[in-house]
C-alpha cells in the first residue's frame, strides 16, 4: 500500500512538473508575428504557401501536444500495472516528454523564422532513441536477454552504440560535414546494430531470447521490433529530402523532410510507449491472477 501511494505521488509530482516546465518555455520559444484573421505566424498568410508550410506548422504543433498529452498518459498508468514494468511506463513517459520539450522548441524556430531546424531534432535523437532501445530489458525481463556479446558489447551497448552511430552520421550528413550517402550508409549500419541486438518480428536477436519472453508480452516484444524494421524507415526517406543532402532535389524539400520526420516521430514514440504499456497492462492482469 505504502508502495503504491509513492508510486502515484511519483507520477502525480512528475506531471506537475512537467506541464510547468513546459509553461515556463512560452517565453523562451514564442511565435513570431501572427496574423490576426487567421491565427497562424505571418509567413504562412502571405499568400505564397502552398499548403506545405501550413502542414509542416500543423505537425509540429501536433506533435509536441501529442508528446505532451502521450506523457501525461504514461506517468497516469504508472501506477496501474505491477512493481516490475513501471521503469517501462517511466521510460515511455521519458522519451515522449522529452520530445515534447524539442518540439516545442522547433515550432517556436518554425513560426519565427520559417526555418526547420535540424539541431534541435537531433538534440532529441540523441537521447531518446538509446532510451527506446532500452524498452526491451524493461518490458520482457532480463531473463530474456542474453549473455551473447559482439565486439566486447551486450545488448545494452550495442544498442547504444548502434543509436549514436545512426543519429551521428544522421546528423553529419544533414550538416554537410562529410558524403551525403556515406553518411547514409553508415548510419544504417547503426540501425542494422539495433536489429540484430533486438531481432525482428520473425525472429529472436542476438541479446533476446524469444523462448524466454512470456506468452502475455509476446506480442508486445514482437510489435516493438515492428516499429525498429519498418517504422523506422521514414527517417531515411526524410533524410533524402534534407536541403544538404538533397538527394531528392524539390522545393522546399526542408518541409518535405520535416513532414516526414514529425509523422515518424509521432508515430513512432507515441506508439513504441503505447504497445509497451498494452503489454504490462496484459502481464499486470495475468499476475493479478494468479495470486
Amino acid at each position: 500500500m505504502i508502495t503504491e501511494k509513492f508510486s502515484k505521488t511519483t507520477s502525480l509530482l512528475l506531471i506537475a512538473t512537467f506541464a510547468l516546465a513546459m509553461a515556463s518555455t512560452v517565453s523562451a520559444a514564442g511565435v513570431g508575428e501572427m496574423d490576426a484573421e487567421t491565427g497562424l505566424p505571418a509567413f504562412l498568410s502571405d499568400g505564397v504557401d502552398d499548403g506545405l508550410q501550413t502542414l509542416t506548422f500543423f505537425l509540429f504543433f501536433v506533435g509536441y501536444i501529442a508528446m505532451g498529452a502521450a506523457f501525461v498518459f504514461f506517468m497516469s498508468e504508472r501506477s496501474n500495472v505491477a512493481p516490475q514494468y513501471r521503469t517501462t511506463m517511466t521510460i515511455s513517459a521519458l522519451i515522449v516528454g522529452i520530445a515534447a520539450f524539442h518540439y516545442y522548441y522547433m515550432r517556436g524556430v518554425y513560426a519565427d523564422f520559417g526555418e526547420v531546424s535540424v539541431e534541435y531534432r537531433y538534440m532529441d535523437w540523441i537521447i531518446t532513441v538509446p532510451l527506446m532501445a532500452l524498452k526491451f530489458p524493461s518490458l520482457v525481463g532480463k531473463g530474456a536477454i542474453t549473455d551473447a556479446k559482439f565486439a566486447g558489447l551486450g545488448f545494452t551497448g550495442i544498442c547504444f552504440l548502434g543509436a549514436l552511430i545512426m543519429i551521428g552520421f544522421g546528423y553529419a550528413g544533414e550538416a554537410g560535414l562529410m558524403n551525403e550517402i556515406l553518411a547514409l550508409l553508415l548510419g544504417g549500419m547503426g540501425w542494422a546494430m539495433i536489429i540484430v541486438a533486438t531481432g525482428t518480428p520473425w525472429s529472436s536477436g542476438l541479446g533476446v531470447d524469444n523462448s524466454k519472453i512470456s506468452e502475455e508480452l509476446m506480442w508486445s516484444a514482437n510489435a516493438l521490433r515492428w516499429f525498429i524494421v519498418v517504422g523506422w524507415i521514414i527517417y531515411p526517406l526524410g533524410y533524402l529530402f534534407s536541403p544538404e543532402v538533397a538527394l531528392i532535389d524539390v522545393d522546399n524539400g526542408a518541409e518535405y523532410m520535416a513532414v516526414a520526420y514529425n509523422i515518424a516521430d509521432i508515430i513512432n514514440k507515441i506508439g513504441f510507449g503505447v504497445v509497451a504499456w498494452m503489454g504490462a497492462k496484459k502481464a499486470t492482469e495475468v499476475l493479478a491472477a494468479s495470486e
